[in-house]
């Protein structure tokens, strides 16, 4: 059986997602305002995480995580805090004085490349919606019974496209034209961005 269509699908959906404003795209772009490097080890965190989520789905695990009311609320509640603190960490960096060497968008200037990972490695995991939507994905797209290279495929497609989609936005985001820009603006995109963190982890947390 031909399961490329099916491996197409998913890939598509996938970018879809990725592509969609999130957690995952402001963790990726504020690390990239800083410094390049962190912009490209927050994407890995990124992909990482997503890499796993699929790696449950393909075991079911996603789809009986999102139906354990309990543990889905504490991924919830723990994505919630760690949300408001990124955006407030941010808008606190904004009360240091505009020449000092601020760092960027929760600090991404100073961060170091583990750290960078980390962040984007809990930004993606502490994402409850990630469970349901890996297992309903995975269950709507791919047909029962389906082999396990065909599992193994899903989910390395699942990795390469979020790796591929957030490593180019890294990429963008750090060049140097978007970098002037920044820096020029860099107190209002600070606050957006501090913002918008906080407003998406108010919304997690109040999201039943």
């Amino acid at each position: 059986m031909n399961f490329l269509p099916q491996l197409a699908a998913i890939a598509g959906v996938m970018l879809l997602a990725c592509a969609s404003p999130g957690p995952d795209m402001l963790a990726v772009t504020s690390h990239a305002f800083g410094r390049r490097r962190a912009g490209l080890f927050a994407a890995a965190g990124i992909a990482t995480s997503h890499v796993l989520w699929a790696t449950l789905a393909v075991f079911g695990l996603g789809l009986i995580l999102a139906q354990l009311a309990w543990l889905y609320e504490g991924i919830r509640i723990a994505g919630a805090i760690y949300l408001v603190y990124l955006g407030a960490k941010t808008l606190m960096s904004l009360r240091q004085s505009s020449g000092a060497a601020a760092a960027p968008a929760a600090a991404a200037k100073t961060a170091s490349s583990a750290h960078s990972y980390r962040r984007g490695l809990l930004v993606g995991l502490t994402n409850p919606k990630a469970a349901a939507f890996f297992g309903s994905l995975f269950v709507t797209l791919l047909p029962a019974h389906a082999p396990m290279w065909v599992h193994g495929a899903t989910v390395a497609t699942v990795g390469a496209v979020s790796i591929t989609w957030f490593t180019a936005m890294a990429l963008l985001f750090s060049t140097g034209s978007v970098q002037r820009g920044y820096q020029k603006l860099r107190r209002p995109v600070d606050a957006v961005m501090g913002s918008v963190l906080v407003a998406l982890g108010a919304r997690l947390a109040l999201d039943h």
